[in-house]
C-alpha cells in the first residue's frame, strides 16, 4: 500500500507515530562544516562508536527509534517539529546504512589504512539504498576522536557504482574534532555513486592518532530554523513525503554556523499508509 491521496494522509496523520529527539551541544565547531549528532548526549542516547564495519538498522544506540508499520503499509516521514538553541540551523535526517571506526591520525603515506575496511553496503537492504546507481547515497570520513593540530589530505580508495576504482582526495583541516564530519568527494568524472570504501591514506601525520572512521548515509529530509529556540514546524510538503523504509537508522546531521552545534529538540511524526 502507499497514501496516493490526501485524504489517505489526513488519515495517516490522525494515528501517526511519534518520535522525540532532544540533543546536547556539541563545543569545537567550525561555521560551514558538517557534524553528526551520533555521538550527542541526549535523546536518543548517545551512539556507540564502532569498532568494526558495522550494519545500522533501527535497533541500533543512538538511532530515533522508529517503529515499522504493519505490512502491507508502507512508513512516510510526515511532519517534524523542531526548536534548536542557534538561530539559522540547518538541520538533516539521514538513514545511517553502515559505519566502522578504528582509523589513525598518525599512521601516514605509504601507508594505506584498512582498519575495518572495506566498508561496503553488504546487508542493507536496496529499499533503504534508494536509486540502484547509489546516487543518493553520502559518504563520510567521521570522527569520533580529536585528531592532531596537522592539517592533511586523505586520499580515499573507493568502488563506484560501476565497480571501477579511483582514489577521492579530501582535505582535513587542522585538529579536526570529535563528531566533525567530511564528506567524500568530489566523484571522478562520470561516475554516479559510491557503493564501497576500501582504504584511507593520510599526506602525513597529524600529531595525534585520535580515532575516525567512514560513515554511509543516505538524506531523507532537510529542516532550517530561523530564529533560536523557537519551534518551527515542517509538515509533510515542506518535507516532501519520503517513504522510511523499514528498520531505517535514522540519525541527525547539522551543518554547523558558528563555534558549537546548540541544542536541538523536535518531534518527529510518521504516517503509515
Amino acid at each position: 500500500m502507499a497514501i496516493t491521496t490526501r485524504d489517505q494522509l489526513i488519515a495517516a496523520l490522525a494515528n501517526s507515530r511519534h518520535v522525540l529527539f532532544d540533543k546536547s551541544s556539541i563545543a569545537n565547531a567550525v561555521a560551514g562544516r558538517f557534524y553528526s549528532l551520533w555521538r550527542a548526549n541526549g535523546q536518543p542516547v548517545q551512539g556507540a562508536i564502532p569498532t568494526a564495519a558495522a550494519f545500522c538498522d533501527r535497533t541500533l544506540q543512538g538511532a530515533l527509534g522508529m517503529e515499522n508499520p504493519i505490512t502491507p503499509l508502507l512508513n512516510y516521514l510526515a511532519w517534524v517539529d523542531v526548536a534548536t538553541g542557534n538561530a539559522t540551523s540547518t538541520l538533516e535526517i539521514h538513514d545511517r546504512l553502515c559505519h566502522q571506526g578504528g582509523l589513525s591520525g598518525t599512521i601516514a603515506a605509504p601507508t594505506a589504512q584498512i582498519t575495518n575496511l572495506p566498508l561496503t553496503l553488504a546487508a542493507v537492504p536496496a529499499e533503504r539504498i534508494g536509486a540502484p546507481d547509489h546516487s543518493q547515497l553520502q559518504w563520510w570520513l567521521e570522527w569520533y576522536a580529536d585528531t592532531g593540530s596537522t592539517g592533511v589530505s586523505a586520499t580515499v580508495n573507493v568502488t563506484y557504482s560501476d565497480d571501477t576504482s579511483g582514489n577521492v582526495t579530501v582535505l582535513l583541516a587542522a585538529t579536526s574534532r570529535a563528531s566533525g564530519l567530511y564528506q567524500i568527494l568530489p566523484f571522478a568524472a562520470g561516475k554516479t555513486g559510491i557503493k564501497a570504501v576500501n582504504s584511507v591514506t593520510l599526506s602525513a601525520t597529524t600529531g595525534t592518532a585520535g580515532n575516525f572512521g567512514v560513515t554511509c548515509t543516505r538524506y531523507r529530509a532537510g529542516l532550517f530554523t530561523v530564529v533560536a529556540n523557537k519551534a518551527e514546524v515542517f509538515d509533510w510538503a515542506a518535507l516532501a513525503l519520503p517513504e522510511i523504509a523499514n528498520d531505517s537508522c535514522l540519525a541527525l546531521l547539522q551543518l554547523c554556523t558558528t563555534t558549537t552545534t546548540g541544542i536541538s529538540k523536535g518531534v518527529v511524526r510518521f504516517a503509515a499508509g
